[in-house]
C-alpha cells in the first residue's frame, strides 16, 4: 500500500520501510530526529521518487490524485486569511462538491458548535489543533499523516481524539507523537527514528517490551496499570 524505498537527504538516512493496506503507524523519536522529515518525504510535501502508493509512484501522481490518497497535518494550523471562520475553513476541506450535511456532522462530531463562526485566528491553541483534525475527517484521504495533533489539548480532548483514532471516521493512519502512552495504547505498528535513522519497525508489543524501552529511553519508562508513565 505505502512503500519507501532507500531515501536519503541530508536529514534522513537511507530509510526503507512497507505498510500494508489499513495498517496504521505511530512515527516516534527525539527532537529532530527527522520525524516531520519523513511525513513531507512520504506526503511528497518533499518531492522525491522513492514513495510509492497503491503501487503508483508518487512522483508521478497528480495534484488531486495525491490529495485523495495522502494528507499531511501539520503541527500548527496555518491560515492564508486572517478572517476566514472555522466553518469557512472545512468548507475547503473538501475535495470537489462541498457537502454541508458532512460539515454539520463533523462539527457535531468534536462538538465545535460554539466556534464554527470564529475567525480561526482566534482560537486556542488547542481549538486549532481540533479544527486540524476536524478539516482531515471531512477530507478523508486513504492515508492522513497527523503530525502531534494532540500537542496543546487538554486530557479529555485527548481521550476523545483516542477514541476517534480508533473509530471508523478516518481511513489509515500515520500519527506522530510524543505522548507515549497515547501511542502505547493504539496498539499500531511502531516506527523509530534517531538522527535520520530508522532504528526500529515492528509490532507495538515488541517495541513497548520492557528491552527496547530500555534501550531506547533509557530505562526512564515502565507499564503501570496497562498505561505507559515516566519514572521521576
Amino acid at each position: 500500500m505505502l512503500e519507501i524505498n532507500s531515501f536519503s537527504n541530508h536529514i534522513l538516512k537511507d530509510i526503507s520501510f512497507f505498510l500494508k493496506e489499513n495498517e496504521n503507524l505511530i512515527i516516534l523519536g527525539a527532537n529532530g530526529a527527522g520525524k516531520s522529515t519523513l511525513a513531507k518525504v512520504l506526503s511528497n510535501l518533499i518531492s522525491n521518487d522513492k514513495v510509492t502508493l497503491q503501487n503508483k509512484n508518487i512522483s508521478s501522481l497528480d495534484d488531486e490524485q495525491r490529495a485523495k490518497l495522502i494528507n499531511y497535518i501539520p503541527p500548527k494550523l496555518e491560515v492564508f486569511d486572517e478572517y476566514i471562520c472555522v466553518y469557512e475553513f472545512l468548507e475547503l476541506s473538501f475535495i470537489g462538491k462541498i457537502n454541508k450535511e458532512k460539515i454539520d456532522e463533523t462539527i457535531s462530531l468534536l462538538k465545535l458548535e460554539k466556534i464554527k463562526n470564529r475567525a480561526c485566528n482566534d482560537l486556542s491553541s488547542g481549538e486549532k489543533q481540533l479544527l486540524l483534525l476536524a478539516s482531515s475527517i471531512i477530507h478523508n484521504a486513504k492515508i492522513t499523516i497527523f503530525d502531534e495533533l494532540t500537542a496543546n489539548m487538554d486530557i479529555t480532548r485527548v481521550k476523545e481524539v483516542f477514541e476517534l483514532f480508533n473509530s471508523q471516521y478516518l481511513q489509515q493512519k500515520i500519527i506522530i507523537t510524543h505522548n507515549l502512552d497515547l501511542a502505547f495504547n493504539l496498539k499500531y505498528k511502531v516506527l523509530y527514528l534517531d538522527e535520520g535513522e530508522l532504528k526500529f519497525f515492528g509490532d507495538s508489543s515488541e517495541f513497548f517490551s520492557k528491552e527496547v524501552l530500555e534501550k531506547f529511553y533509557h530505562n526512564c519508562l515502565e507499564v503501570v496499570n496497562n498505561h505507559l508513565v515516566v519514572k521521576l
